[in-house]
């Protein structure tokens, strides 16, 4: 099988952008992997390779990520700026139709292109995130994205994720830490290790600080109803409520719900649960 390659792409307003590709039959529909607020195309990385035999993939970073460029300028960090670059990023790869899975931010990504880019989205995953977004899982979250931390160490830094996230994944175990670390963050030249992103992203995202009323997102959501979703959710989520994932099951002609057994914000698809699921939603859209 062909080794996966890095590329990179420009976005409109000049940053150096880079995606992950993993090589699959060219005739079959590519699959577009979105990452989570503060995560990366590395995510993905386990996932993708389990599919690309058959799908090519793509695994994006998104601006102020891991191998792509920060912006000058984080009024830019934007989910709306964030669906801009990755059609730049379709265009450049020549891609009309395409699968969409999405985790967190991702997920609200396919949503913003299912509204904008009818027909485009053959089948999609929405990992862990929907039109409802419980505030307690928001003020969570705007609780650390941009805050400073350096580690001497990856040992350092797996500890540091397990003392302050085991709740949202209690059967980690000390190379499930040291992998979501190796995943997030990044090593500096002076050999500290960092979490892989611009601290930046955080100020669009916490400027409201949850003062004025959530938008309503069920539209964008219903713009997926063409295609075939598969909705995954942690069991112990504080993002996405049991109730808003059932509505979204009962609301879409054909949605399936796979929920992850002791998993909170958010899956990481590795699971055999979700892994499974995903490759069945691969099989509906051919």
């Amino acid at each position: 099988m062909t080794q996966s390659f890095d590329i990179t792409w420009p976005s409109a307003d000049g940053l150096t952008l880079s995606a992950r590709i993993y090589p699959g039959d060219p005739t079959a529909l590519p699959v577009l992997c979105l990452p989570g607020l503060t995560r990366n195309g590395r995510d993905f990385a386990d996932l993708a390779a389990a599919i690309a035999p058959r799908h090519p993939v793509i695994c994006p970073d998104l601006r102020g990520r891991g191998e792509s460029q920060w912006a000058a300028d984080p009024a830019t960090y934007t989910p709306a700026q964030y669906v801009a670059d990755i059609l730049v990023l379709l265009a450049a790869r020549g891609i009309d139709r395409f699968v969409a899975i999405g985790t967190s931010l991702g997920g609200l990504m396919t949503m913003m292109l299912a509204a904008t880019q009818p027909g485009r989205i053959a089948g999609a995953v929405l990992n862990d995130v929907g039109p409802e977004i419980d505030p307690a899982g928001l003020a969570r979250i705007r609780g650390y994205v941009g805050q400073p931390a350096r580690f001497a160490d990856w040992d350092a830094a797996a500890q540091a994720l397990a003392a302050t996230q085991a709740v949202a994944f209690p059967r980690f175990g000390a190379q499930d830490w040291l992998t979501f670390a190796q995943r997030s963050m990044r090593q500096t030249d002076d050999g500290a290790i960092v979490f892989d992103y611009d601290p930046a992203i955080a100020q669009p995202f916490s400027s409201d600080d949850g003062a004025s009323p959530a938008p309503d997102l069920w539209p964008l959501f219903a713009a997926l109803r063409p295609a075939p979703l598969l909705v995954v959710r942690g069991a112990l989520s504080d993002i996405l409520s049991g109730q808003t994932a059932a509505a979204m099951v009962a609301q879409h002609p054909a949605a399936e719900l796979v929920t992850v057994p002791a998993v909170g914000h958010a899956p990481t698809l590795d699971e055999p649960l979700a892994r499974a699921a995903i490759m069945a939603l691969l099989d509906r859209v051919g």
